[in-house]
């Protein structure tokens, strides 16, 4: 894949939580369910609205979600946090409630964390002593 994009990066974070969102709860080990599986009649499904389901992710979706995921780590805590919240589709007023920050704020950091992971993504290195708005700017 040639150079990254911050669009690109938004789609695979959004990408990624919505594989997140698909996948089975965590059950603790040992959980069962001991009531016996129910099977309607035909007569029991007369009238009813067919109730259609999304199918699993792939292992290929999957796998893109947890490589996507590990790009966080690139982050600071808050930025990160930040991130997978846009990615899940939070509006901004719980995100800043959250975070305690300001609308203009929360959207110029996570500006920043798209930036630096592409950044990263492309094989640059991050300069720390940059301003986050030179960074935003270059990544492009």
């Amino acid at each position: 894949m040639g150079e990254w994009t911050t669009a690109q990066v938004q789609d695979r974070l959004e990408l990624a939580a919505d594989v997140m969102r698909q996948m089975p709860g965590v059950m603790p080990q040992g959980f069962f369910n001991a009531w016996p599986e129910y099977f309607h009649s035909f007569a029991d499904k007369v009238g009813q609205e067919p109730q259609m389901r999304r199918p699993r992710p792939s292992p290929r979706q999957i796998t893109q979600a947890e490589e996507a995921m590990l790009w966080l780590r690139w982050l600071e805590k808050d930025d990160a946090r930040l991130v997978w919240l846009r990615a899940n589709g939070t509006p901004w007023k719980p995100i800043c409630w959250e975070l305690g920050i300001s609308r203009a704020t929360a959207n110029r950091r996570w500006q920043y964390g798209i930036a630096v992971v592409v950044w990263r993504l492309n094989g640059r290195y991050v300069p720390r002593k940059r301003s986050m708005d030179f960074i935003v700017k270059r990544s492009g």
